[in-house]
């Protein structure tokens, strides 16, 4: 695999989802995944990639690629563009309602 790609963690192995150069920091991509599933991909200013579930749990649209990207108390999250929830990109968890989560993936950061 292309070390200046980005790659998620699957559970049969690595999945390449394109090269990091063709990322905007701040803004998301979406992912189709070998099973059919989409990922939300993300670079922040510094590089590092986040990838998690596009499918907004609220409202059930795949729309969380089209989210905002922000920080909150040091952990980065990213906003879901119908109804603004606040998900953190590392553990998936809703910052608005502890009740509600997305899957995370993890991703490969070198490049």
């Amino acid at each position: 695999m292309n070390e200046n790609s980005i790659r998620l963690r699957l559970e049969d192995g690595w999945f390449e989802v394109c090269e990091r150069a063709r990322l905007i920091p701040g803004r998301g991509v979406a992912a189709l995944l070998p099973d059919g599933r989409q990922a939300a991909v993300f670079t922040d200013r510094t590089g590092r990639a986040y990838a998690i579930d596009n499918r907004d749990p609220f409202t059930g649209a795949y729309v969380m690629s089209r989210g905002l990207l922000g920080s909150a108390r040091g952990r980065a999250f990213v906003a879901s563009p119908l109804l603004k929830q606040r998900f953190d990109l590392e553990t998936g968890r809703c910052l608005d309602d502890e009740d509600v989560s997305v899957q995370t993936y993890l991703t490969d950061h070198s490049g």
